[in-house]
């Protein structure tokens, strides 16, 4: 059964999560991505549970209430403390130092993939869905002749003032119709956006893209076993970010696509999603 709690880090943030599993059972860490939230995980958390593993889904910093700290001040969404984050939830709800398999979507897979590149010992196994490795992706971003700029152009808007208030207008059509509008059922919209459908969690959320802008992160050659899940009907992540990945990863490696499923893996394809997780899981044990 999953149970919402919360989770105190060492720094004095406090993440609603939401877990399931053995308390005594190897760790898996979800990270959601924008615009979701720790519902993204919603179908994962049971087989992850029935398999013996502590299935921990946090909503990450700004998106948790209690973890909001001001984003006016970019510095406090900065990259590195956002991987920081993910370690300091990971210690407090698995126990410190102890390894752990390490799971991102999005923004939350950017983390991870930093996670992964710092703490590379610490980790068991990585899985990535839709977030290319930051180097494969700045690469495609950067090709004249590529689709990859044409994609990530939402990015330059969420850079602007006035975004977040237009996002919210008219019960968040713009999140509705626009993001979202890939396939994604109205019950897990309405679950994401009663995390972040207001003006003080919208505003800490688009401050991770006013951190971070382009999405850049000084990210080497990953040497944790990974699989890497894209949908091939991603409006948003190309087949050439998606595909050259796995240049970026040094140790076990493995794509899977997932044909005519978009950006949202996990409220669109949530079963063959856990299913790859699982499998991914077992092959590479803490």
């Amino acid at each position: 059964m999953t149970e919402t709690t919360s989770i105190t880090t060492r720094p004095g943030l406090t993440f609603t999560t939401d877990v399931a599993g053995p308390a005594g059972g190897t760790l898996v860490l979800l990270l959601h991505g924008f615009p979701e939230s720790r519902h993204s995980w919603r179908a994962a958390l049971p087989s992850l549970a029935a398999a013996g593993y502590r299935a921990v889904a946090p909503d990450q910093r700004g998106y948790s209430a209690d973890a909001r700290p001001d984003p006016a001040d970019l510095s406090n969404y900065a990259f590195d403390r956002l991987v920081d984050d993910a370690i300091d939830i990971a210690d407090a709800a698995g126990g410190a130092g102890k390894r752990f398999h390490l799971v991102g979507h999005d923004w939350g897979g950017q983390v991870s993939w930093g996670v992964a590149d710092k703490v590379p010992e610490r980790l068991a196994s990585l899985t990535i869905l839709s977030r290319p490795h930051p180097k494969s992706f700045r690469r495609a971003l950067l090709k004249e002749d590529g689709d990859q700029k044409h994609r990530s152009r939402h990015h330059r808007a969420f850079l602007e003032p006035e975004t977040g208030p237009m996002l919210l207008a008219d019960n968040a059509r713009r999140l509705r119709d626009g993001l979202f509008g890939q396939g994604v059922p109205k019950a897990a919209l309405d679950e994401h956006l009663a995390v972040l459908g207001n003006p003080a969690a919208i505003e800490a959320t688009l401050a991770w893209y006013r951190a971070n802008k382009g999405l850049a992160a000084d990210i080497g050659a990953i040497k944790v076993p990974t699989l890497y899940i894209w949908g091939d009907a991603d409006a948003t992540v190309g087949p050439d970010a998606a595909r050259g990945t796995a240049e970026f990863v040094e140790a076990a490696f493995a794509m899977e696509v997932l044909p005519g499923v978009g950006h949202f893996v996990m409220d669109q394809a949530p079963a063959r999603a856990t299913e790859l997780m699982l499998a991914h899981l077992r092959k590479h044990p803490a």
